[in-house]
């Protein structure tokens, strides 16, 4: 079988990689010119056999509205296009309709996996016509983990199921992280534990909070025991964001992420404005203190109450001038 894939980044280029070594023939395209095959989508196009089969591998958005853009003025009826970057499931539903209009098939994919997947194979969610699914089952039988098909394979629906399905996933995926990170600390916390990596080592088998995830985390510690160094400043990709706004969209309730998200935006905070305003009003209505920058720490714990965590450095500011909230321009 044959396959024109687009985007040969850390994920493109590991999944040409597996497909290739399945005997998948792959004719790839990315901008840098040493790892392409093809100078353009022109040509790419012109070396793939008709009807057509492309997998789109880029950014979500622009970047990729451009490359279905482009593609529409190069393909023929018959011809196939999945889109298995991270792109909004809504975004499926324009790229489907734009296609249709020349005959053009289209189908969405999510893929899971990261940067182990060229060897551990990739979890894939796919959207589409259920005739597409099976003329492009040797692609996803070449990505797929080994083992039963439906263990790391699903036509999840329509058009947009395969990122909709992927978009819930990584929502799930942000809370889990942060349930670790939460146990981490505690741990790191607590004087008479005294090794945490073993810990968490000796949940990766026979316990029910085993994981992939958590095998990595137990990776991260052997690199990094007490990840000293590594910056709070958590950044989000979108899927957390979109997932949210579903979850608002069907009311269904989803406290784990939105806490789980929104403390990655409190990471990227220098002095969180809105605690700024909680401690001006425990001034205003209790008289407590209102610390300003250069008092830190602040006060003597209460007696049996911890004021900060064991496992984090106490804020120490030194009397330097530093945002908190962004000047008003009201």
């Amino acid at each position: 079988m044959q396959l024109g894939l687009i985007g040969l980044g850390k994920m493109g280029g590991n999944m040409r990689d597996r497909m290739k070594a399945a005997g998948i023939d792959v004719v790839g395209f990315d901008t840098n010119p040493q790892i392409s095959d093809v100078a353009d989508l022109a040509e790419l196009v012109e070396k793939l056999e008709a009807p057509r089969n492309i997998w789109v591998m880029v950014p979500a958005g622009k970047i990729t509205d451009s490359v279905m853009a482009e593609l529409q003025g190069l393909l023929a009826e018959g011809d196939l296009v999945i889109d298995g970057g991270n792109s909004k499931w809504s975004d499926d539903l324009g790229h489907a309709e734009q296609f249709a209009e020349t005959g053009v098939h289209f189908m969405d994919c999510g893929v899971s996996g990261g940067v182990w997947g060229k060897e551990n194979g990739y979890g894939l969610m796919c959207g589409g016509a259920a005739e597409d699914v099976e003329r492009m089952m040797p692609v996803f039988d070449a990505l797929r983990p080994e083992g039963p098909r439906e263990e790391g394979f699903v036509h999840a629906g329509k058009v947009g199921a395969g990122h909709y399905a992927k978009m819930v996933h990584n929502g799930i995926e942000y809370g889990l992280m942060h349930a670790y990170a939460e146990g981490w600390e505690l741990l790191e916390a607590k004087d008479i534990v005294t090794d945490v990596h073993g810990c968490f080592k000796a949940w990766t088998r026979g316990t029910v909070v085993r994981s992939w995830l958590l095998d990595l985390m137990v990776k991260a510690l052997e690199e990094t025991p007490h990840l000293e160094g590594i910056s709070e400043y958590s950044t989000d990709s979108g899927e957390g964001r979109w997932t949210l706004e579903e979850a608002i969209a069907n009311a269904v309730p989803m406290p784990v992420l939105a806490a789980a998200l929104f403390s990655r935006f409190t990471s990227r905070q220098e002095n969180s404005p809105q605690m700024q305003a909680v401690a001006a009003l425990r001034g205003q209505f209790g008289g407590h203190d209102v610390m300003q920058f250069g008092q830190e720490p602040y006060r003597v714990a209460k007696e049996g109450q911890a004021e900060v965590s064991p496992a984090a450095e106490p804020k120490q500011d030194d009397g330097a001038s530093r945002p908190g909230a962004a000047k008003s321009e009201h």
